[in-house]
């Protein structure tokens, strides 16, 4: 009567003929996705609560850098991501460490005078605050956009 011609049904396997089926590899691959997107979120949040907390650090931790252990301790200026991180304030004369935790090369120079300039390469490095009590703004060389204060009293 009717004659079939198609290929399936002649016994031939055709991509037409192939049930669909997800590759076996699908809820492994749901699952890396997953973790991915996970991980992305959670590195997202902690970025977000990073910039929150070195406000609210900054914040608290000027009342640290009164106490006893903040004194008896070298005060630091932190650069990191193209900003400066100061101490409340500092005695004449005394000995500041640069932590420049950026991967390259920044200053600590003065404003005004020749009251201090650091050249602060990636890592560690130091200076000696002016004698003369007083507000100290600074910047960077290198970057101009960089901009700090420094108090000496």
């Amino acid at each position: 009567m009717f004659e079939i011609d198609a290929p399936a049904q002649r016994g031939e396997r055709t991509d037409a003929a192939l049930p669909v089926r997800p590759a076996p590899l699908q809820p492994t691959r749901r699952a890396v996705v997953s973790c991915v997107c996970a991980v992305a979120l959670g590195t997202l949040t902690a970025c977000g609560s990073t910039g929150s907390s070195t406000g609210a650090a900054s914040s608290s931790s000027a009342p640290t850098a009164g106490s006893a252990t903040a004194t008896s301790s070298a005060p630091v200026i932190t650069i990191k991501d193209f900003g400066f991180t100061t101490p409340s304030s500092v005695g004449p004369g005394a000995e500041i460490s640069v932590d420049n935790m950026d991967s390259v090369a920044h200053t600590v120079t003065a404003n005004s005078g020749n009251a201090f300039d650091d050249p602060a390469p990636p890592g560690k490095s130091s200076f000696t605050a002016p004698t003369e009590p007083g507000s100290y703004p600074f910047h960077c060389n290198i970057h101009p956009e960089m901009h700090g204060n420094l108090v000496v009293g």
